[in-house]
């Protein structure tokens, strides 16, 4: 096979040589524009994973470049004039241009003809089309080829909001992979810094776009900004320059980092590879890992597979897999620096966590493998800031208090429709349901959006708090789960508004009622959908007596012995189509701007406030996102909401998203919805409950160590197994979890048996 192979960086050379590997018969030329000695970069890092990968591919030349690596097991953070390390991470770093040495030399003995200071043309790029079988286009960041057959891979360059500049310095950082945070008279400015030979470092700095601008840096030359940057850091550089290996480049080199993804790796025989086809951002260190191990995959499959086009195929389904996984974890690290200013005010402690698990590839059981001493001061610094000094138990396992309630711990069972009532009363389904739930150890536990009339209803089987039956009912199950357990109880009350009178969740859902249809109320006269009934746009005697409903329905909720209220205003549902733009289309003083349209949810939500005991929280449920881009509610919207909603005397904010109109598009992952939280409690800032996909201890520990949420809901976990927090405890090891005196005993077998790693499935 003859191939061209076009850019010499780590990505095309790694591929000629393993074609090489697998057939020394091929002719293969590395056409690259630059002199075999020059490289625009700095150090490189790579994981000790990447390491096994390239030493199980070719073992000569990975034991050479494993001759000249700095390996680090440490990570430490300097904020607020605090050094935090951990430890157990294993990372090491080589620099740019003596990997590209060695892997210059390695070709070379096998046989790889090497084209220096070639220029790369559009008209050439179609003249080795022809020449070549193959045409590897490993041309780096700024593809020419993929410019030049853009229509064909359909790039998407997403260019992002920090500015950076890539330098290095003598001031080695030998003890840890180190990031700085200095705040400066124009703002925050940081630095990614990593020893990658004996002598150098690589030294990033990065900044917000208006700090960028407040100090023009645009306006400077390369010199000027970088004297501008050793004065920032001059404490941790000890006296070391800074310096600069662009000096090709005119003006400051500072940049902003664009996130490319291809739609197509391929166009006949030519082939995307290396930051070409993808890019991760820095703040992960896997762009060279991604090329290096793309340039394997690619080799292997032209040897495995029928033909070339079966090859490429391959290499495109089996790559794009990894790169995807990688480039979530690259977004989630990049944004987290984006918005790093939120965070900076957090304790070291903290601060340091939310670092470390920022990318969502390290979760709190991983750091406590990597670095179990330092978790478990942690997990101590959490509990004493909960006031439980002492203890070095699990953040979830960390008491909370909201006004004069007092949780025994951080997760919450989430609402979730049963669907069961009988005209409004809950049943004994309830009593059982909510009973058990309470009894498997969560400190929270939630009923069902429990309706505040009968035409409020979602739909005939949903439950109310309308009727001295249904307080009856209700108190029953309060006494019940006060006297037996450690719960606390909330009631969730709202009018289904728009999305009422429809078919119970397993029939169809938010389907009208094939027959015994009853007339509903919403912000305008917009139906849910084209089946569904068109609503009566709300009058201000409508407005009058829903807003009393909910007043009545809350004195209810704290006679019948709750003790905690929360107002449904998500979801799509009456409150709720008052605040989002996709359902309001009023042309009075309740709709229009966000203020407007926030102006009949507090009007309700402040009369539930006055009558609901002062000693007792009250939240509020949102969705922090449509889905629907600017047309819908935003995140920057539900920020400015969360701000109304705390000026409210809401003590906390139950941070939903989405299902709030039909055209929405959400973005499905893992605990999705977290973000919203997060930001909603570190910008407003308010306390904030986290919903989405959350299903494992793991997430839990993770979201409430790393400050993104102060309680964490969990759903359909709870429907499979009631005594959910039980058995995560008993997992964890975790003795202290109150379980109810009958059930002691199976609770000691489960934690032997947890001990020896069984279990009763």
């Amino acid at each position: 096979m003859r191939i061209a192979c076009l850019g010499g960086g780590p990505a095309g050379l790694y591929f000629a040589i393993s074609m090489k590997l697998h057939d020394p018969s091929h002719e293969i030329v590395v056409i690259e524009r630059n002199r075999a000695d020059d490289t625009f970069g700095w150090g490189v890092v790579l994981s000790d994973e990447t390491l096994d990968n390239l030493a199980a591919n070719d073992p000569v030349s990975a034991e050479r470049i494993r001759e000249h690596f700095a390996y680090w097991d440490d990570i430490a953070v300097v904020h607020k004039g605090a050094k935090t390390v951990s430890t157990g991470h294993g990372f090491c770093g080589i620099g740019r241009r003596q990997l590209l040495i060695l892997l210059q030399e390695r070709a070379r003995e096998l046989g790889v003809e090497m084209r220096f200071e070639t220029d790369i043309t559009e008209a050439s790029i179609e003249q080795y089309r022809r020449e070549y079988d193959l045409v590897l286009a490993a041309d780096g960041l700024n593809s020419l080829t993929r410019q030049t057959y853009a229509d064909h891979f359909k790039p998407d360059i997403d260019v992002r909001a920090c500015k950076f500049v890539w330098l290095g310095t003598q001031q080695t950082f030998n003890d840890a992979f180190t990031f700085i945070f200095e705040k400066t008279e124009h703002g925050w400015v940081w630095a990614h810094a990593y020893q990658f030979d004996r002598d150098t470092a690589t030294f990033i700095v990065e900044c917000s776009e208006a700090t960028w601008q407040a100090f023009g840096f645009g306006e400077m030359n390369q010199q000027e900004s970088i004297a501008v940057c050793e004065r920032i850091f001059a404490k941790h550089l000890d006296g070391h320059a800074l310096m600069t290996n662009a000096n090709h480049i005119r003006g400051s080199a500072w940049i902003n980092f664009p996130r490319v993804l291809c739609e197509r790796w391929s166009y006949e025989n030519v082939v995307l590879m290396g930051d070409a086809a993808a890019t991760a951002h820095f703040s992960i260190g896997s762009g060279s890992k991604l090329a290096l191990e793309s340039a394997i995959a690619l080799a292997n499959y032209l040897h495995s597979e029928s033909s070339m086009a079966a090859a490429v195929a391959r290499y495109e389904e089996d790559r794009r897999f990894e790169v995807l996984r990688l480039q979530s974890a690259a977004r989630n690290s990049t944004e987290w620096f984006e918005q790093v200013e939120r965070y900076l005010d957090l304790d070291p402690v903290q601060f340091n966590y939310s670092l470390l698990t920022r990318s969502q590839r390290i979760s709190h059981e991983n750091l406590r493998v990597r670095d179990p001493q330092w978790l478990e001061s942690a997990e101590r610094w959490f509990q004493t800031e909960a006031g439980n000094s002492g203890s070095a138990r699990a953040p979830m396992f960390a008491p909370y208090q909201l006004r004069d309630m007092t949780l025994v711990n951080r997760v919450v069972v989430s609402p979730m429709a049963q669907y069961k009532a009988v005209d409004g009363c809950p049943t004994d389904w309830h009593f059982s349901h909510y009973a058990e739930r309470a009894k498997g150890g969560a400190g929270l536990v939630y009923t069902e959006m429990t309706c505040v009339s009968p035409s409020g209803r979602i739909t005939p089987g949903c439950p109310g708090l309308y009727a001295p039956e249904h307080e009856v009912a209700w108190k029953r199950l309060c006494d019940f789960v006060h006297t037996e357990t450690q719960a606390k109880l909330c009631a969730q009350i709202g009018h289904s508004g728009a999305k009422g009178s429809t078919q119970l969740g397993w029939q169809e859902m938010d389907a009208p009622l094939t027959d015994g249809n009853w007339p509903i109320l919403a912000a305008s006269a917009q139906p849910w959908s084209a089946r569904n009934q068109v609503p009566k746009a709300m009058d201000r005697d409508d407005m009058d007596r829903v807003r009393d409903e909910f007043v009545s329905a809350a004195q209810m909720a704290d006679r019948a012995g709750f003790d905690m209220i929360e107002v449904h205003a998500a979801h799509g549902y009456l409150l709720s189509s008052f605040i989002t733009p996709l359902t309001n289309h009023r042309d009075d003083e309740y709709g229009g701007s966000l203020d407007n349209r926030l102006r009949y949810p507090l009007e309700v939500i402040n009369a539930v406030r006055r009558v609901w005991p002062a000693h007792k929280p009250l939240s509020v449920r949102i969705s922090a996102n449509d889905w629907c881009g600017d047309e819908g509610i935003t995140p920057d919207d539900a920020v400015e909401i969360a701000k109304r909603l705390r000026d409210a005397e809401v003590d906390i904010v139950d941070v939903s998203a989405g299902q709030t109109s039909t055209q929405a598009k959400p973005v499905y992952g893992r605990m999705f919805q977290t973000p919203f939280s997060d930001r909603i409690r570190n910008e407003t800032p308010i306390a904030t409950m986290a919903v989405g996909n959350i299903y494992q201890a793991d997430h839990v520990n993770s979201i409430l160590m790393a400050g993104r949420a102060d309680l964490v809901c969990i759903a359909r976990p709870h429907l499979a197994d009631p005594y959910w927090l039980l058995h995560v405890a008993a997992g964890l090891g975790d003795s202290e979890v109150e379980w109810p005196a009958p059930y002691r005993a199976g609770a000691d077998q489960l934690q032997r048996l947890a001990e020896r790693g069984e279990g009763w499935v």
